[in-house]
This record gives structure tokens, sequence and C-alpha cells, in this order.
């Protein structure tokens, strides 16, 4: 039987990645609670793939928006770092992503996928999840979908946003808006 998530403390990770820079570094959960920053961890099934880098270009190009309200993205698939990297320098009109304003991670082991219960086993992959996680690490907000489908850009900010009100938000409830 799944076990509930939102509300607990998000499982811990940390993995290597594709910087901005197109360096390799590190990333991790730890890093941005002591850098007092939300963190939106999405998962998506792989490299050089069709919705994918929709998705991931899509976010990047909002990347501001993120960055103003104290949050960093990071992507996250099975694939290595240096997939990642051939397909950031891969160009978009090329089914590329070209440069990036965030990381993106490699979970080659499919452990942190696993941990967030997003693991497709017998292929490897993982659904499309997203995860939002407070400052102190606690699991706010998650949602997995088929993988035929890609996420809402303006959607992920609004939920960003109506967690950060720290109130009730009604349904509907857009940035600017009075809570309950």
């Amino acid at each position: 039987m799944a076990e509930r998530m939102v509300g607990k403390q998000a499982p811990r990770f940390e993995m290597e990645a594709v910087l901005p820079n197109k360096e390799f570094g590190k990333v991790s959960l730890e890093e941005n609670m002591k850098n007092d920053k939300w963190t939106v961890l999405f998962f998506y099934p792989m490299d050089f793939t069709f919705v994918c880098p929709t998705e991931i270009t899509s976010l990047s190009d909002r990347f501001d928006e993120f960055e103003d309200l104290d949050a960093e993205v990071i992507g996250v698939s099975t694939d290595t770092i240096h997939t990642h990297l051939a397909w950031i320098n891969t160009s978009r009109d090329e089914n590329g992503l070209g440069d990036l304003h965030y990381s993106l991670a490699a979970d080659t082991n499919h452990q942190v996928a696993k941990d967030y219960g997003v693991l497709i086993e017998d292929e490897g992959i993982a659904l499309r999840g997203l995860f939002i996680i407070s400052p102190e690490g606690e699991l706010q907000y998650q949602v997995v979908n088929h993988n035929n489908i890609g996420r809402d850009v303006d959607e992920t900010l609004r939920v960003l946003q109506a967690l950060q009100t720290g109130g009730l938000c009604p349904a509907n409830w857009k940035p600017g808006q009075e809570t309950l």
C-alpha cells in the first residue's frame, strides 16, 4: 500500500548533476534547506524524448519567477550526467534543451525516484512527478501523472505561491487574491 508523503519530511537526496554553467557537480535537499530555499523537484522519464524538453525548457524560461520566490528547481531522470550534458548541448530546434537556468540531476541508481514513489521499476525510468518542499524539508505538494502529459508551469508557480502564503487558499485562488 502506498504511504502518504505530503506533510512529512521529504526523503533526503544528493545526486550528481549538470549545473547551469554546464559543469558537473552535486545537488542536495540539505543544501537547499541550509540556504533557506524552497525546492521544486521534478522527475521526467528520459533524455532525448518529445514531451520532456517542452517541460524542461518551459521551466527554464520562467526560472526568474521561481528565483523570485526563493525556490531552487531541480530536474531529475535516471539518465547519466553525460547524457544530460549532451542534451543540453543540443539546440532546442534539434529537440535539445540548449542552456538551462537550473540543474539536471542523474538518479542513475534509481534510489531517489524510488524514495519519491515515481520509479517504473521494470522500465528503469520515472513517472512525471513534481514535488514542492519547504525550506524546513517538509514535502508540501506532490503530483504524479502519466508520462504522455506535460505539466503546467503556471500551475506549479501558483501552487508554490499558495504554499508560501501560509494561509488557506480557496479553489481557483490566484496570487494577489485574499486567502480564507
